[in-house]
């Protein structure tokens, strides 16, 4: 997001809870182009001082506990941060500037046991982790907020959304870089849960525009942002491998004690509306999108590679 908001001309500020690393893993142009600094997303106090001093024309919310298998990890603190900040932050609009656009980053995990597939902004939310239900309450905090207080308020409901800077603990990074391990002879085989688990999964780059763009409309809307096309983590394994020349088959072991709760319904979401009404589509296919994974992957171990014996000589 915040190469893409530099590129368009914007002055950034973001949070984090660790301003150092968060700059740290800014590609090199962005590391002076970015104010970073420290928020407790548990303070009124701390939201609005914030808001106040850098008096932003548009606020894009990530803030959040992640998905993956620490969705039931202390579901107090998820349900702080991931939920009561939201009401913290559209406080701070609303006492600071009104006119202050606000896009929050909802999520598919919201349907959660939901009957119907594919997704989209009407069907009925049924979350089943802690994560899931935090997410929706911040999301009704957000239409509340639009269409009780006219604040220009959105919730951009993202499905899974990759790229090479996902954590090294999400699945599609796992399995990327144990691709490019076991091309440089560095592991063997990866461990993973059910490999016929399906997601919608798309590139962040495709996602954060749809975000740019929903606060760019003429009013507020909640949207949808997916491809509509599934895939399994058996295809996530295919591409990956498959790029370096290996069989996946001989390097995945599947480990069902690792496998989160069974899926009972697809996630697959229809962006038919942000299409509609915004004109945005995704750009980067999954397949483009796991090799380029893949080769930042190799290119990192290959540098840490060389590092190491340049340490040791």
């Amino acid at each position: 997001m915040a190469e893409l908001l530099l590129g368009k001309g914007y002055c950034v500020a973001g949070t984090s809870r660790d301003p150092d690393a968060a700059l740290a893993s800014l590609p090199p142009p962005l590391k002076d182009a970015v104010e970073i600094t420290v928020v407790d997303l548990r303070s009124t106090e701390s939201i609005a001082a914030l808001v106040h001093r850098v008096r932003p024309t548009e606020i894009y919310n990530f803030a959040a506990f992640s998905t993956g298998r620490g969705m039931f990890d202390d579901p107090v603190a998820m349900g702080d941060v991931n939920g009561l900040s939201v009401a913290r932050m559209l406080e701070a609009i609303r006492s600071t500037d009104p006119a202050i656009r606000f896009c929050q980053a909802s999520s598919s995990e919201m349907f959660g046991a939901t009957t119907e597939s594919p997704q989209r902004e009407d069907t009925p939310f049924r979350p089943r982790s802690p994560y899931g239900a935090a997410k929706l309450f911040a999301h009704n905090l957000v239409s509340m907020a639009r269409t009780r207080d006219g604040l220009f308020a959105c919730s951009a409901i993202l499905f899974n959304h990759e790229s090479e800077r996902r954590s090294p603990e999400f699945v599609t990074r796992k399995v990327t870089r144990a691709a490019a391990a076991v091309c440089l002879g560095l592991q063997s085989q990866v461990e993973l849960g059910d490999l016929g688990a399906r997601r919608d999964w798309g590139h962040s780059a495709d996602a954060v525009r749809a975000m740019w763009l929903m606060l760019q409309a003429d009013t507020a809307d909640d949207f949808v942002v997916a491809t509509g096309i599934p895939h399994s983590v058996g295809d996530l394994c295919s591409v990956a491998f498959g790029h370096l020349g290996l069989d996946w088959r001989q390097h995945v072991q599947s480990r069902l004690d690792q496998a989160r709760a069974p899926d009972h319904t697809q996630l697959v979401g229809d962006a038919a509306r942000a299409r509609e009404r915004l004109g945005w589509a995704p750009s980067i296919a999954f397949d483009d999108m796991i090799r380029g994974m893949v080769d930042h992957d190799l290119r990192q171990l290959k540098k840490d590679i060389s590092q190491a014996r340049t340490g040791k000589s």
